[in-house]
């Protein structure tokens, strides 16, 4: 039977991948790579931990996808979970650190959703 919370998960988790791979390549990782004020290895290893974030992604869409087909998956779902709301949270942290309303990322809203979607997951 389809865990519905996990699958919502999974569409959620791709969708904040498409933001973050289309929208994000456009608005941060190029503007990124044009400063002239970092070091090149400052550059080139934060352009590195985007595309660790890119693969995270993929990885979690993946395992809600596996998690709501496959009750035995489950813990796959929990640890996503986890994944996502940490993931909002440091990214609320880092905003209020910059000075920057935590809204004003999309990773903010995006991962709370994907963790919403995945406590309805767990509750089922």
């Amino acid at each position: 039977m389809l865990n519905a919370g996990f699958a919502a998960a999974s569409v959620l988790a791709l969708l904040t991948f498409t933001v973050h791979t289309f929208v994000g390549g456009v608005y941060v990782v190029r503007p990124l790579l044009a400063v002239e004020g970092l070091s090149r290895a400052s550059r080139w290893l934060n352009y590195y931990c985007w595309h660790m974030t890119t693969l995270t992604l993929l990885v979690m869409t993946a395992m809600f996808a596996y998690s709501a087909l496959e009750p035995a998956a489950r813990g796959f779902g929990v640890l996503f979970t986890a994944l996502a709301a940490s993931f909002s949270l440091l990214c609320i942290a880092v905003a209020i650190k910059g000075g920057v309303r935590p809204w004003r990322f999309p990773a903010t809203g995006l991962f709370a959703a994907v963790a919403a979607a995945g406590i309805w997951g767990l509750s089922t």
